[in-house]
């Protein structure tokens, strides 16, 4: 069995974090992507445990204050956060826990769990990354602008990570995270 890891993945919004996370989980078959808990209400078709651990605001809180959550934040009114408990029992199993979560959320994580490895993940440029936004179609000009003075900011900090893959290329990008995966979770260290 290999040893179970825990792998934060951290970039700026239209890096390529989620296409590369998807692709990772259909060439390494012991990685699991760890399950948010959330105050927000369910949306149709999500299920406890597998879209997100449903959590009143009490609960979630209480959750923070024992140190039961490896990483949380606010967003738009409602928490989210890594439930400890899921990530710990999937690396005892010997899995390969991946979290995608944002750079403020990475270094949560690293001051509870100093043995996680963060991988950060950065477009060609910032002309490629805003090509790629604007390419969406989804979004308005302002939330454009934000998310790259967001890039901005999340780039600042690139060089605190373990390991950092430029996404030009989407099978070379894919094929060193596969590599920076393996090596770790064969490694024999304890």
């Amino acid at each position: 069995m290999r040893r179970g890891n825990l792998f934060v993945i951290s970039g700026p919004s239209g890096a390529g974090k989620g296409t590369l996370v998807a692709r990772l989980l259909d060439v390494v078959p012991d990685a699991w992507v760890s399950v948010s808990a959330t105050t927000r209400a369910p949306r149709d078709g999500e299920a406890e445990g597998v879209h997100y651990f449903f959590k009143s605001e009490d609960e979630f809180m209480r959750l923070a204050r024992e140190g039961g959550l490896l990483e949380w934040a606010r967003y738009a009114g409602n928490c989210y956060g890594t439930p400890r408990a899921s990530v710990e029992e999937h690396m005892a199993a010997g899995d390969q826990v991946i979290l995608e979560i944002d750079v403020q959320g990475a270094f949560q994580v690293r001051e509870k769990m100093p043995s996680a490895h963060l991988v950060f993940i950065e477009p060609p440029s910032l002309e490629v990354l805003e090509q790629r936004l604007r390419g969406r179609g989804t979004e308005a000009e302002e939330a454009v602008k934000s998310r790259l003075d967001a890039a901005v900011v999340e780039l600042s900090r690139k060089m605190e990570y373990d390991i950092r893959l430029v996404n030009d290329d989407l099978e070379l990008a894919l094929g060193e995270l596969v590599a920076y995966v393996n090596e770790q979770a064969d490694n024999p260290r304890g």
